[in-house]
């Protein structure tokens, strides 16, 4: 597993963990032209270990609810900006699939 770790270049990220919210610009490629979108939501887990490490990223738009899971190590990540840090009390925050409205929300973490 060590020769793998070596063949993927990992960026800096800062730390976030479930219950974030964060915000993943992410390079797309339409045709020839490429861009950077924002997917901004709270990260419901993250799992995984060294160059296959994965987060999952929950967003609502428009009413539905859209959850999208990037790897860590993906070149097309430009940059990862933790907006906020959120109290929960478990790594995988899979509850709030199912909570709507106020409920939905997350505590803020004071420091």
């Amino acid at each position: 597993m060590q020769f793998v770790e070596t063949l993927v270049e990992r960026k800096e990220f800062p730390e976030f963990k479930a219950g974030d919210t964060i915000t993943v610009h992410y390079k797309i490629k339409e045709g020839n032209k490429e861009r950077i979108q924002n997917f901004q939501g709270v990260v419901l887990q993250r799992s995984g270990s060294g160059a296959t490490e994965t987060f999952t990223v929950r967003k609502i738009a428009n009413g539905v609810g859209v959850e999208r899971i990037f790897p860590i190590a993906s070149p097309f990540i430009e940059q990862i900006d933790v907006n906020k840090r959120g109290a929960v009390r478990r790594a995988r925050i899979f509850y709030l699939r199912d909570l709507t409205g106020k409920k939905a929300r997350i505590k803020e973490k004071r420091f």
